[in-house]
């Protein structure tokens, strides 16, 4: 069978943080036309900065249309960056051409948030998981080989390739497009929302199988997602999106027991609690413009704001409780706050590390 040589992988599940990044994320933007002259065109990612070891889990958090999705199709090159540098394995992939970039999808490949939308319900499973094979040169003996071996390594029955995506329920239809991002032995995945569409108890068992594969293989993760408990539970660092950038990242632990955004800290207390008396006297913060927790009525102030009219200043300033006049009118920058560990954050006013 074909194999593919690869650069040797970090100890599992441990990044090696004195190695060059395996992925660097530096002022990518995106932006999206309007409609034909009536819209506005739409900054969906707006200078996003960071790094992905080998071995590592970086989780990517943050409300829906914050530009967490675009940020992990252009790392696969699903959408051009409009501005901004991406380098994979210490090579520039930004606006490298399909022929260029084909050598380099095996080392790179995507596990999508719908499993059965990203299934082709036409083609078999063997066909599916083969194809990035043949893509890359292997033959059809081959290629079929390895798929069977995936498909045991996933948690499903070999003897299965012959059947079509409709026949799998909702989490082996998702061990079957990690299969398919797995069949070119990956460097990195860019897994998108992997199990927000999955039932709370096949969420833990596809969570489980994804940390064995870190582990065994070797695998980075971008980990994509909005639930900030599997978050905590599968990664290593953790950035923070708002409205298209990047408010905070550091690790995990860090992030999670002290964070220094506002927006953070907002997030992380709504995360519901197991223990009901803990639940009822925690802190709850709330964004001006959500309902407050004695009342159901929407306060008058707090736009969310749109990436296509973004508030001037600091995007979040018409949400922030602690919003100044700076931040009306100067952006922060991203800066490190605990510079040993790559903890930074963007915010005039941070809280404490």
């Amino acid at each position: 069978m074909t194999s593919t040589s690869t650069s040797p992988p970090a100890a599992a599940g441990s990044p090696r943080q004195d190695a060059a990044p395996l992925l660097a994320v530096h002022d990518v933007t995106k932006t999206f036309p309007g409609k034909r002259g009536r819209t506005a065109p739409v900054r969906a990612v707006d200078g996003v900065r960071f790094e992905v070891a080998a071995g590592e889990t970086l989780g990517l958090v943050g409300e829906s249309g914050c530009g967490k999705t675009t940020t992990g199709r252009m790392i696969v090159r699903l959408l051009e960056p409009t501005s901004g540098s991406i380098t994979f394995g210490g090579r520039d992939i930004s606006h490298l051409g399909p022929r260029e970039l084909r050598p380099l999808r095996r080392h790179l490949q995507m596990v999508f948030q719908d499993p059965y939308s990203s299934l082709n319900p036409r083609q078999t499973v063997a066909r599916i998981i083969s194809d990035p094979l043949l893509v890359q040169g292997s033959s059809a003996a081959d290629a079929r080989c390895r798929a069977a071996e995936l498909m045991e390594l996933v948690g499903l029955i070999p003897e299965h390739l012959d059947r079509y995506p409709h026949e799998f329920s909702g989490g082996q239809a998702q061990r079957i497009g990690i299969a398919r991002a797995l069949a070119t032995r990956p460097r990195l995945i860019i897994a998108d929302e992997p199990v927000s569409a999955l039932d709370v108890s096949v969420q833990a068992q596809i969570v489980n199988l994804m940390e064995r594969l870190r582990n065994e293989l070797g695998l980075a993760y971008l980990f994509i997602a909005h639930d900030l408990s599997v978050v905590k539970r599968v990664c290593d660092r953790v950035a923070v999106m708002y409205l298209g950038r990047i408010v905070e990242i550091g690790p995990k632990h860090q992030v999670y027991t002290a964070p220094a955004h506002p927006y953070t800290r907002a997030l992380l207390s709504a995360v519901p609690l197991p223990d009901p008396v803990a639940e009822r006297t925690r802190e709850r913060i709330t964004l001006l413009g959500e309902p407050s927790p004695s009342s159901q009525l929407r306060s008058s102030r707090g736009d969310p704001g749109r990436p296509a009219a973004p508030p001037p200043g600091c995007t979040f300033h018409p949400r922030c409780p602690k919003a100044q006049a700076r931040c009306r009118t100067e952006a922060p920058v991203l800066t490190d706050t605990v510079p040993a560990t790559g903890r930074r954050v963007a915010c005039h006013f941070p809280e404490p590390a």
